[in-house]
């Protein structure tokens, strides 16, 4: 439970499942036990829809976008939750993913040296080579505030970076989604079920940000042109790509712990998957999400004061809660 916890907040503060998971996987590594770190990478999942939550808020000003725009980002907290409802459930009791993912890790891991994990490293080293340099710059910049501060100088900065850059890419998609280009978006993420997941996936898979995938969905949904129900594939396709992070860290270890690393990295992967298969496969499961995001969106509307009750409640105060409670109780 606790692990569950802190997988949430810490995910929640840095807004980066993909951060979060390789984190955890390289404690793994380090020697964490499997069945401590599960529930930190369960965490991870909840935690980083806490992102398009806040990008609602920048449609606050129009009732009806931000009503389908805070019911979008809102759809995947309900996934999530129910797929942690389910599987870590499931978990506790039988342990059926820690046990799956350690039969499969060792035809994975080998020395790190396969041609799969070279093409991974390589992704890795691509975007590392474009990013390491901007955030030296940032680094470089904070620093006279210290350690602290210049942290949360960064953590606010990123906010607002996220902020504006999902605006901008919302107003460019809002013009580009006219005629055929509109056609073409539509039948990709709305008409079929497994091609919404599959673009996620891949989406998700390229930028290594789920945070910043599902993000994209708020717009898209508020300006009316695509329907909840028709994202949510989408963003549970999102789910999937942001755990091909973890995989890379994972590839990345050699010796004794490489196996200790995949075993974590496919935990992830395979809840992710699994929890898709279900939740989408089952009709009854299906209809949840959307039901609870659209419930919520209509309370939010009339009350932006359950839009930080949300926010606080599920992504904070419960999880720090839960861990105090926990604490006191051991």
């Amino acid at each position: 439970r606790q692990g569950l916890a802190i997988g949430i907040v810490a995910t929640a503060i840095i807004q980066s499942s993909s951060t979060t998971t390789s984190i955890v996987v390289g404690m793994i590594a380090g020697g964490l036990p499997l069945n401590i770190a599960i529930p930190m990478l369960f965490g991870a999942n909840m935690g980083t829809s806490v992102t398009s939550t806040l990008v609602a808020l920048g449609l606050a000003g129009n009732k009806k976008q931000f009503q389908q725009g805070f019911s979008m980002a809102t759809v995947h907290d309900f996934f999530n939750l129910i797929a942690i409802l389910i599987f870590f459930t499931l978990e506790m009791l039988t342990g059926f993913l820690g046990k799956t993912a350690t039969v499969i890790a060792p035809s994975l891991s080998g020395s790190g040296d396969g041609v799969l994990a070279g093409i991974f490293e390589s992704i890795g080293d691509f975007i590392d080579m474009i990013t390491e340099p901007l955030v030296g710059l940032a680094g470089s910049l904070v620093e006279p505030l210290g350690d602290v501060w210049g942290g949360v100088a960064l953590a606010v900065l990123g906010i607002v970076l996220i902020l504006f850059s999902i605006q901008f890419i919302g107003n460019i998609l809002n013009a580009l989604l006219v005629g055929k280009a509109q056609d073409i978006l539509y039948a990709a993420l709305g008409k079929n079920a497994f091609v919404g997941v599959l673009s996620g996936a891949a989406i998700t898979t390229l930028v290594q940000s789920s945070s910043t995938t599902t993000a994209l969905t708020v717009p898209l949904a508020a300006s009316g042109k695509f329907k909840v129900r028709t994202l949510f594939p989408f963003v549970v396709g999102a789910n999937i790509g942001t755990t091909v992070t973890g995989l890379i860290a994972a590839f990345s270890a050699s010796g004794a712990e490489a196996e200790a690393a995949m075993a974590g990295a496919l935990v992830h992967t395979l809840f992710n998957t699994f929890a898709a298969i279900l939740i989408l496969g089952v009709p009854f499961l299906r209809k949840l999400p959307p039901a609870g995001s659209d419930w919520l969106a209509a309370m939010a509307t009339k009350n932006k004061l359950y839009v930080f009750a949300w926010i606080g409640g599920v992504f904070f105060l419960i999880p720090i809660l839960a861990v105090f409670i926990s604490n006191a109780l051991s």
